[in-house]
This record gives structure tokens, sequence and C-alpha cells, in this order.
């Protein structure tokens, strides 16, 4: 069915330039007046001139300015995207200040990052939550820019981390009309190539369209992993009339890749392993994850005052195929003394996911009291439903390879274990109101809150013990202060609250209290003069609580008795520092531990996981102007994460910090030829290398960081 969809709404997108381009030339030249042309003023779901946006939609749900804003807020547009050569989602975040990658289960999905010293699972795509199930990591060609909203997102988006989130806005069509191809390769055996497309479809530009296709692949750094990817994105606007437009938009992503955990070091092992060593099997298949995603949106003004917006999603997943991967026993361990072997087991695996999201929401602004008002009014409405089916092969030391001298090949053993069968359904209902004041011309105020209802049920079918049901009502309160010291820098202030529901049962069967979290931010923004340049920086403390760990009485199970802490500020800078010299980047420092625990292994005082105290990127790069040397762009991207503790707990280890470097250059050959040679990871440096990999707490950084120096170059012929 979602190929259905998908494949109806690209139909029209496809065919309408041909039928454009027949009718393009006209009969007569036509001789035009003089006229002047005025740069229109950005939107908050529109692109963005160079590296600094200046107004966002995700902090607030309406088009509001990032300097009246009290919380902290970065953006990454899609020059950003467009100038580092970005293939995926987390190429970009690299560049938004404060965001880590986190877990996402050996390339395959479960894409978390990590935000002010939490994992943040929840993000959104034009307001709409994507990151359900396992999805795949989503493809940098449909992004129009990155909002990071540091902080609780939930008054406005529902259950979430309390560190923070972001908000994808994808690309919209343009009346104009315009296709890019681009072609994508690298040193490490990538082969990428692209198609956006858009345009009107009939004269007066009620009916638009755009199209992003993506066609991908090849090898990678690490031994006999290869991939493939395919990405389908239409989007249909239809300008109803001048108060009304409709927007249906598409998204299927297609990818197949081994299982890859990564390079490991177990206990006993004398050296470490070659960077591009796999020890899966090349011949047991690859996963295969395939996503579909399909939005219809609706806005209509009521009046000058007043408008309305609303709009459905539905989106679904599945994961299925066969992997080897090294047993969870195989890391605590470790190698027996005088040997070099692993155990490994086979699986296969049936995950699928659906989601169906509904709001509505109305924007007023108006005048009561004395004060400017904009009034958020809106429901919510979602249910996901998720099913998981894993069957492997005999554990222990059953399936061995030897690590410095491995054979491939070998026969896959029997499947004789169903290690994980289950479903679980989680249904909300919800309701939310923020009111943004001007109470004088420089001090404005913003307040809200959500009330929200879940109810929840999961099904443990290979123990009717674990079965159960629960449901919860959720308060999630905002309030925030900003006010302008100068016509260039404001003080800002806010507190706000968070909740997400806990999945799994503890010792006697019942459910756990979801996860409650407050947080507190103070900071500045600084705009200079003329706007191009901006500065964030902000301290916060954010404070988690029901926390899963240990139960004292059963170390198989877990109680939601824990509570956790994140403390720190960061600074954030993204602009033009003249119009031809752009930077953005930032840095974060980040205190998270544990607080309180019943766990003996993850005591109070254990550091948080994957959570480096410091942390610092740069993306900066200049176009010439003028002479022989016009268009050309010169930059470089830098990169520092600190040590950090491969896991919560007190029987841990410590990841040493790393810095990467990456050059980047690009020329337009012609009016319509642009070409990227870029060079990343200049020198060489090692990834950090995971100690403790289990089959469900990693490094993911041990391979999303490339294995090595390696080049790429990238062309795009526009028309």
């Amino acid at each position: 069915m979602r190929r259905l969809i998908v494949s109806m709404l690209a139909v029209p997108t496809l065919t309408s330039p041909l039928a454009a381009y027949a009718n393009d030339a006209p009969s007569t030249p036509l001789a035009l007046e003089e006229m002047q042309v005025t740069a229109s003023a950005e939107r908050a779901d529109g692109p963005v001139q160079g590296y600094r946006a200046t107004r966002s939609a995700s902090a607030t749900r309406t088009d509001t300015a990032i300097h009246d804003t009290p919380q902290s807020i970065s953006v990454v547009p899609a020059q950003v995207v467009q100038d580092i050569g970005a293939v995926r989602l987390e190429d970009a975040l690299d560049y938004a200040g404060g965001v880590e990658r986190g877990n996402n289960f050996g390339g395959q999905g479960l894409t978390e990052f990590l935000i002010r010293g939490f994992n943040s699972q929840e993000f959104y795509r034009n307001g709409f939550a994507v990151n359900r199930g396992y999805p795949n990591m989503p493809d940098a060609s449909t992004i129009e820019r990155i909002e990071v909203l540091r902080g609780p997102a939930a008054m406005l988006y529902g259950r979430s981390d309390p560190g923070g989130t972001f908000n994808i806005v994808s690309k919209q069509p343009q009346a104009e009309r315009r296709t890019v191809l681009g072609s994508q390769v690298n040193s490490e055996g990538l082969r990428r190539g692209t198609l956006d497309t858009t345009g009107a479809l009939d004269e007066q530009a009620d009916f638009t369209y755009r199209l992003n296709l993506v066609a991908e692949g090849g090898d990678s750094f690490r031994d006999d992993v290869e991939s493939e990817r395919y990405n389908v994105a239409p989007v249909l606007r239809w300008q109803l009339n001048e108060a009304t437009a409709i927007t249906l938009e598409g998204d299927y992503l297609h990818n197949r890749h081994p299982l890859d955990r990564g390079v490991t070091r177990y206990a006993n092992q004398q050296g470490k392993l070659p960077r591009d060593r796999f020890l899966g099997e090349k011949a047991a298949g690859k996963l295969t994850n395939e996503n579909a995603t399909t939005q219809l949106r609706i806005e209509h003004l009521l009046n000058e005052s007043w408008t309305l917006r609303g709009g459905v999603q539905y989106l679904d997943g599945e994961i299925y195929g066969g992997a080897v991967e090294n047993n969870s026993n195989s890391y605590a361990m470790g190698l027996s003394p005088g040997t070099s072997l692993v155990g490994r087991n086979y699986n296969e695996r049936w995950l699928n996911w659906n989601d169906v999201n509904a709001q509505a929401n109305a924007e007023g602004n108006f005048d009561l009291a004395g004060f400017a008002h904009t009034l958020l009014v809106g429901v919510e409405y979602d249910k996901f439903n998720y099913n998981s089916l894993i069957i492997r092969s005999p554990g222990a030391g059953a399936y061995p390879i030897d690590i410095y001298n491995p054979v491939h090949g070998q026969p896959l053993p029997p499947l004789t274990r169903t290690t994980t069968h289950d479903s679980e359904n989680l249904e909300s209902y919800a309701f939310f109101l923020q009111d943004q004041i001007a109470l004088t011309e420089r001090l404005k105020a913003q307040l809200g809150a959500r009330i929200e209802r879940f109810e929840q049920s999961y099904n443990d079918k290979l123990n009717p013990n674990g079965n159960w049901d629960q449901a919860h009502n959720a308060v999630t309160p905002r309030f925030g202060l900003i006010y302008d010291l100068t016509d260039e820098l404001a003080v800002f202030a806010n507190t706000s609250r968070s909740f997400k529901p806990n999945r799994g049962a503890d010792r006697l069967g019942n459910s756990f209290d979801p996860e409650k979290g407050v947080a507190h931010e103070v900071g500045i923004k600084y705009d200079m003069a003329d706007r191009d340049l901006s500065l964030t920086a902000a301290m916060f403390h954010i404070v988690k609580e029901n926390v899963l760990t240990n139960d004292p009485l059963d170390s198989t199970r877990s109680v939601a008795a824990g509570e956790v802490r994140s403390r720190g500020f960061d600074i954030n800078l993204a602009g033009n520092i003249t119009p031809q010299w752009r930077v953005i980047g930032g840095y974060a420092y980040v205190d998270a531990e544990v607080t309180e625990s019943t766990s003996a292994s993850m005591p109070s005082g254990s550091r948080l996981g994957n959570v480096p105290r410091h942390s610092f990127n740069l993306l900066d790069t200049y176009e010439f102007a003028g002479g022989p040397l016009a268009g050309l762009g010169l930059g470089v991207g830098l990169k520092y994460v600190s040590d950090r503790q491969g896991q919560t707990s007190n029987n841990t280890f410590d990841m040493d910090g790393y810095g990467l470097v990456d050059l980047l250059a690009y020329y337009p050959l012609t009016e319509n030829v642009r070409l990227n040679l870029n060079l990343n990871n200049v020198f060489d440096k090692d990834p950090p290398i995971c100690l403790s990999c289990s089959l469900n707490g990693y490094d993911a950084s041990t391979y999303d960081i490339p294995g090595g120096r390696f080049w790429y170059l990238r062309a795009d012929l526009r028309f």
C-alpha cells in the first residue's frame, strides 16, 4: 500500500517537467518593463540565505523570530548540507552544536542523538514524529533546514526526552521551474545519484510539485560491508484559493545493509584489530529496512488575525532478514587465554511498526488588556503499533571466528532459540495551549501547557507474566521570558517539563511509571547590527526521574527508581561574517551523572554513558566574489569530542576523545554546473574503540566515524 501511495504521487511529478518544457518558448520576444526586485523575507518553513536563519516555527509552532524566542535554538540550513556533501541526517547535525551521535542499531535504524546529556529518540518532520520504531537514518537530500530545540519540547510535541529534540523541515514545491541532477562518489566506494526537481503544473502556479530521488550503493571502509539505498520523496501543493493551501507529501526509503557492530576490543585481547575488520558473514545476507511516510497538511487563513492548520500522518516500516553478530557474553567474558576465538550467533528478525498521527491547531494574533498576544490552541491524536520476532542460533561459544585470522563462509548454524517475540500498542490524546505575550516593547513572555493521556499495552508472547496495560495523564507546562537589553543583546530564561513512557515489566509483571523530566535554562542572545551573525549562550540544569535501574531483589529485572542529572552550558554561533565568509558551529560542556539508583552496578555518581564533557564543532567557509576565482569556495570543518564512558556503570571503561579535520572546496564550472571536492579526516585519525559492545548498547561512533582519510567528489547540474 505504501509503495502504491508513493508511486501515485510521483507520476504527475515526473511527467510535469517535460510538459512544461514543451510549452516553454514564447512565439515572439517579450519586452519587459524595468523593474526593481526585492528579496522576499525569510519564512520559518522556507529556504535560508547562507548559514543563518532568523525565524523558526519549531519552537512555538508559530512563525516567530529566533531572537524573540526564550529558548536556545540552532538551525542547520540546506546550504550547510550542500557545502559538506551530506548524505545522511547525522552528517548535517554534526554542525548543530552540542548534538552527539547515539545508538543506531548497527547502521540499521533506531536513530538516536544526544542533546545536553540525554538520548533524543523522538524527532520530527514538519512537526510530525517520524522516529517511531526502527526507521532508517533520514536521507539528507530532502532537508531544507533542521531546527534543533534544546530543553524539553513536550509542551508542543508530547512524549520526549528533556535534553532536546529537532524538527526537519523538508524541501517544499516552488513555482519557479528548476531541476538539479547530482552525482557523488568517494574513495571508500560510495556511488550516489540524486534528482531534485520542482515547478508549477499550471500557468497560475496553483499546483506546484517537488520530487527528490536518491539511488545509492557501494562499499565502505569495512571489509565485506556493502549497502544499497533508494529514496523517493514527492510533494504536491494545491493553492486552493488565497486563503487555503493543501500539501500532500510522501517519503519512501529502502535500505539494505549488513548488521555492522563496529570494531571492538575484548578482555585478554592482545593488540587491536584493524579498523576494516568485519566479524560477521557476507553470505548471511543483509537486513532490509523499508519505511514509508505520508503527510497531508492543510492551512487556512480565517482572517487577518486567525489561521487554522491541521494534518494527518501515516508512517509504517519493517526490518527483516538475517545477520551474524557476536554473542553478548563474548564481550563480558573476553577471549580465553591463549586463543583468539569469539562466539557468534546467526539470527533472523522480523520487526514491523506503524503510526497514525492527527493534529489540528488555531493561531490567533490580537490585543488584550493592553498586551499583544499570539495564541495557539491545539489538539493531537497518536496511535503506535509495534511487533517483533527474533530467532537465534545456539549461544555461548557456538559458531566461532578467529578475530586475528577470520575465516568467512562457514555454514550457517540452525536457528534454535526464540529470544524476542512481543508487541506494543501506545495511544495518546492531547490538548495544548500556548500564549506569546509582548509585555512591553522589550519584554516578551511565553507560557503554555499540554494535557496528555496515554494508554499503553505490552504483550510478551514468550512470558505471559510480562503482559500489562497502563494509562497515565501527563501535564507538561512551559514558561519563558526574554528581555532586550539593547537592540542586539537579549537575556532569556525558561523552565519546562517532559515525560516519556517506559517499556517492559518489573519482576511482578507490572508496568513502569513514565519518565519525568524538568529543565531550567538561562542565557543570552546576541545579534550583530545587521543581524547577519548571531550567538546564543545558555546554562542549563536538567533532572530526569523514574529512570529504569536494576531491581535489588532480582538483578535480571528493573525498577523505575533511578534519577539522573545533567548540567552545563553551550555556545552556538551561526551567520555570515561577510557576504562571502560563513560560519556555523558550537561548543558544549555537559556534566551528566546518576543521582539516585538502587543498582549496585550503577551507583549514584556514575557518569552517563557516551556523554562527553566537552564537544566542539565549527564549519568555516569563504567564497570568492570576484576576479578569476569568482565562485570558488574553500572551507574547513572541525570536530572534537572528549573522552567518554562506554556505559553507565561502575564497571565500565573510558573511550578516548578524538578530533577530526575536514577540508572542502566547491567551484561553479559554469552557471549551471557546480563541483564539490572534499577531503574528510585529513589527519587519518582512528575512531575510538568500543571495549564493551553489547547487543543493545554500544558506541555508535565506532563505525559512524569513517575508517580513515577519504575524499569525495560531487557534481551538480542545474537546468
